[in-house]
């Protein structure tokens, strides 16, 4: 492995954050609103949410690479790929798992950092419209909710 390879696989992790937050504001926020929504709402009847589709989604993007990689010798397909995948799992394990408890780990993390992000969180949820959400961001955070 060199370092060209360590280097996709990070800066597709980074840009991940990018198109969290893009998709976050502008796609669900935005024109599939409909599907997004119920992750707005308090009171859900099941587990899952019509929101999980879109870890589908990047479970397809990160798949297609892997194929780019394995079918057509893409070399960094699969570094990309991984970069999606760990994200995501990154994302899971901060935003369903920690964020949103859905299953119960992490109930007692309160470092400065995990603060700051619960709190930008919450306030993005405080809004339950489609309009004038703020903090649509995961991991990076604005500054002042680390105060």
């Amino acid at each position: 492995m060199n370092y060209l390879w360590i280097i996709t696989l990070l800066l597709t992790f980074i840009f991940m954050e990018f198109m969290a937050w893009f998709s976050h504001k502008y796609i669900m926020h935005g024109f599939l609103w409909s599907i997004h929504k119920d992750h707005h709402k308090k009171n859900h009847k099941s587990w899952f949410e019509r929101n999980d589709l879109f870890f589908i989604f990047y479970a397809f993007l990160s798949s297609g690479f892997v194929i780019l990689w394995g079918e057509f010798n893409f070399w960094f397909g699969l570094p990309i790929a991984l970069g999606i995948f760990l994200y995501g799992l990154t994302y899971f394990a901060v935003h369903d798992i920690f964020i949103h408890q859905r299953f119960k780990f992490f109930k007692k993390t309160n470092s400065r950092y995990a603060k700051g992000i619960r709190r930008a969180h919450k306030i993005h949820h405080k809004n339950i419209e489609k309009e004038k959400g703020e903090c649509f961001g995961m991991l990076w955070v604005p500054i002042k909710y680390f105060k």
